[in-house]
């Protein structure tokens, strides 16, 4: 019984938090409305949420072991509830960036601890079934969050966006009470908290201070100040780190290849993954004039092409092997994204959504490729620390996705010195979809037969048995 409660239960908090991570990009224009502020200022509700996934994904694991597993579990939810009552009540833009930063905090304590839980509290002949239940809030969510967000959008309020999660949450915590066990550590290992002030004055100030950089309304010493802040602490990580014994984010991991290069060429190329839900909501809705719904209706094609290349990744890796997917599959995934910025008012809706779902498809086979490869070559000891500078590594990547098309989106208007036009939104795709593509070079240092174990692909003259 455990093992279909434990999983159900987890898995919608985890729901909650995939949708409500979607929707908002559609209903960007709708709360820039409301807020009396600009829709590409809005930027930093998405950047914050990343950063403080950011920040405190690297100490979820520690305090589940510190305080048990149901409580921290428990707390998240009700801080994400929170968070999301407080983004419902927003009367400004910095009081939305604030409540979704409280969102990011809840946020970051669900999907690690869930994954413990199900692996500390189900038997291993289980352990499969089980784990299948948090790869459909990952999937569902992406798919469903658009299309929802813009019927809400459109034919109630976008502050229902947030208010659902009140009692889906309040749900949540009572079922967790009664059916999670509260978990811990016997041995648990101090937390490095310097690392933590470090490794999160490092994300907060170059990513935000990178965000705000365009932003009139925010005086140069503060845009100068946070990158200063972030550039120190980032430079001075990186020391202390190899003279710590047990460091929060273990940088020799960096010594494995395939680590190395999937991490550092998966950061440059989800850049692309970041800006993308960010420029077609806006395009669509204030550039096409298209409401949230129909938008949404739009840009969940990827999502769909997401899920189709779950069924194909397996033979397209073994066929062709991680090497040769990972440089072609990058260019492929950004010629579709720089094809986005050629739509206009006139073209077809058909083949926008044909165009986004085959897009879906590559960027998707690119990220399963690098999560596949990423850890081929890392020893069980060092999985937790690796996966955990890959859930940092990610978010950072995202939410500077959504800076740069952001900043690009704000200078090619100001030079024309008018409102957004298809023209600044063409400028911005292919911008990103350039530097996105960049990622190719880093790919092309792996190893010819990399990750050949975990692929099934054969070296050539090499007979299997």
């Amino acid at each position: 019984m455990k093992h279909r409660i434990l999983p159900l239960i987890i898995s919608v908090a985890l729901f909650m938090e995939n949708i409500d991570s979607t929707v908002i990009a559609t209903s960007l224009p709708a709360i820039a409305e409301d807020l009396q502020t600009n829709p590409v200022s809005l930027k930093l509700a998405i950047t914050s949420y990343l950063i403080a996934l950011a920040i405190f994904i690297p100490a979820s694991g520690w305090a589940a072991d510190r305080f048990g597993a149901r409580r921290v579990f428990r707390s998240a939810i009700a801080i994400f509830v929170l968070g999301s009552v407080a983004c419902a009540f927003a009367s400004s833009l910095l009081d939305f960036v604030l409540a979704r930063s409280l969102q990011g905090m809840g946020g970051a304590m669900m999907t690690p601890i869930g994954r413990l839980l199900i692996l500390r509290s189900v038997e291993k002949k289980e352990l499969v079934g089980a784990l299948a239940w948090l790869s459909v809030p990952a999937l569902a969510g992406p798919l469903l969050g658009p299309p929802l967000g813009g019927f809400i959008t459109t034919y109630f309020s976008w502050e229902w966006i947030f208010l659902i999660n009140v009692p889906i949450g309040i749900l949540g915590i009572v079922l967790a009470r009664r059916f999670i066990p509260n978990i811990t550590a016997d041995n648990v290992r101090p937390l490095d908290r310097f690392g933590f002030v470090l490794s999160g004055l490092a994300c907060f100030g170059l990513v935000f201070g990178f965000s705000v950089i365009s932003l009139a309304t925010v005086p140069v010493w503060i845009k100068f100040a946070l990158l200063l802040i972030g550039t120190i602490a980032a430079a001075s990580y990186i020391p202390y780190a190899r003279r710590t014994a047990d460091p929060l984010l273990d940088l020799n991991l960096f010594k494995v290849t395939s680590f190395r290069i999937c991490v550092l060429g998966g950061w440059i190329f989800r850049i692309s993954a970041g800006a993308a839900p960010f420029l077609l909501p806006l395009m669509f809705q204030i550039g096409f004039g298209l409401t949230p719904f129909q938008s949404g209706l739009l840009t969940f094609a990827g999502a769909i092409g997401a899920l189709a290349m779950k069924f194909v990744a397996g033979p397209i890796l073994r066929r062709l092997g991680f090497r040769f997917v990972l440089m072609a599959n990058c260019l492929l995934g950004t010629a579709f994204l720089a094809v986005n910025g050629l739509f206009t008012p006139e073209t077809s809706h058909t083949l926008i959504f044909v165009i986004l779902l085959i897009g879906g498809f590559f960027r998707s086979l690119q990220f399963t490729s690098m999560g596949a490869l990423s850890f081929a070559d890392i020893d069980t000891e060092r999985m937790s620390k690796a996966t955990t500078i890959s859930a940092v590594s990610q978010r950072i990547s995202l939410s500077m996705g959504v800076a740069i098309a952001a900043v690009i989106l704000e200078v090619s208007a100001a030079m024309h010195g008018g409102d957004m036009t298809a023209h600044d939104f063409m400028i911005a795709f292919f911008t990103v979809s350039a530097v996105a593509s960049l990622s190719f070079f880093i790919f092309a240092g792996l190893p010819e037969h990399a990750g050949a174990e975990v692929s099934g692909k054969q070296p050539q003259g090499v007979s299997q048995r």
